[in-house]
């Protein structure tokens, strides 16, 4: 008879965890748009290729062709043992708040909204600060004291980045004006690059001759309507400055790819953690851009006055209105 001590068992018992967590690759479920959006998903791809960059790891992916697919991505990479598994956009936290209490062992996350489970990391960002530069250097750029906005769909997060767009413009010229769209009220008003152009044309001909876009793939007819007429836009979320080089006036980043990097590397390291992470200026989530594409527009007093407004939000010595947690826009 072979005798096998609790101490072998234990042994064993432990070597095939170890085995397990080494299986174990993340996910990543992509919102409505694709991974090559060029915009919010293309930022969170970001974030997955910089992981596999550094530890040469797999990651497996989904990209939803519509939003009623999220529940099924889920649970299935849940299923097959992925983790952590990542869920990209607002639109999948009802899914989320289904799937995670189904496999409690299992570490998600999510961009975009909270999701209230023990096991869901929550990545929330600071639109709005992002947003007052964005404003601040489109009424400094403008020539005809009308500047635009074209959001997505008519959400919150959307109205939280519009009002800091004004306040920060404001803040630059307290005479300008801002003409501002919604493209829809739902999830397919991020995915409409010819209705974004349409909304473009449209603030173009009231007078804005610089338009930013908060709209995801709609944005990019937004970008390529503007760069078309001669005047300028202003990308959101990815770096968009060279889609039209010279015609760009700037991108305002959300740093979805630090949300993504860290949740894998965090799950990694074995310090994953449930709980909301608050992401604005000061925490890396939010920046703007200057590289050769844009440097010929952006002036060295446009640049200090950025460079100002971001030190003084970072402190807190600037406080921009936040819609979703104060309440409506007061500009």
């Amino acid at each position: 008879m072979i005798r096998i001590t609790t101490g072998v068992l234990s042994a064993v018992f432990a070597a095939a965890l170890t085995a397990t967590a080494a299986l174990a690759e993340p996910a990543i479920v992509y919102s409505v748009g694709g991974k090559f959006d060029g915009s919010f998903n293309e930022s969170a791809f970001s974030g997955v290729k910089r992981f596999q960059n550094e530890t040469g790891d797999t990651v497996r992916e989904f990209e939803l062709e519509r939003g009623s697919q999220s529940l099924q991505a889920l649970r299935n990479f849940a299923s097959r043992g992925n983790d952590p598994i990542v869920a990209i956009g607002f639109n999948q936290a009802n899914a989320l708040g289904q799937v995670a209490p189904e496999f409690t062992e299992t570490n998600f996350a999510i961009v975009d909204m909270v999701v209230d489970q023990p096991n869901v990391r929550s990545y929330v960002f600071k639109e709005h600060e992002g947003a007052y530069i964005g404003g601040l250097l489109a009424a400094m750029a403008s020539k005809s004291g009308t500047i635009g906005f074209v959001g997505g769909m008519d959400i919150p997060i959307i109205h939280r980045f519009l009002c800091g767009y004004k306040q920060g413009a404001l803040a630059a010229n307290p005479d300008i004006k801002v003409v501002f769209n919604m493209t829809g009220d739902t999830p397919a008003a991020f995915a409409d690059p010819v209705r974004g152009g349409e909304l473009a044309k449209s603030q173009i001909q009231q007078g804005a001759d610089v338009i930013i876009q908060a709209a995801g793939g709609t944005g990019l007819g937004v970008l390529q309507a503007a760069a078309d007429a001669g005047v300028l836009g202003i990308g959101t979320d990815s770096n968009q400055n060279g889609l039209h080089p010279g015609k760009v006036l700037t991108s305002i980043r959300k740093r979805v790819d630090n949300a993504v990097y860290d949740s894998f590397r965090s799950s990694e390291a074995g310090t994953f953690s449930p709980g909301v992470q608050v992401m604005g200026l000061a925490e890396g989530g939010m920046d703007w851009v200057l590289d050769e594409n844009n440097r010929i527009l952006v002036t060295a007093d446009m640049k200090a006055a950025a460079d100002k407004a971001v030190a003084g939000i970072s402190d807190g010595t600037i406080k921009v209105h936040d819609v979703v947690s104060e309440g409506a826009c007061p500009f």
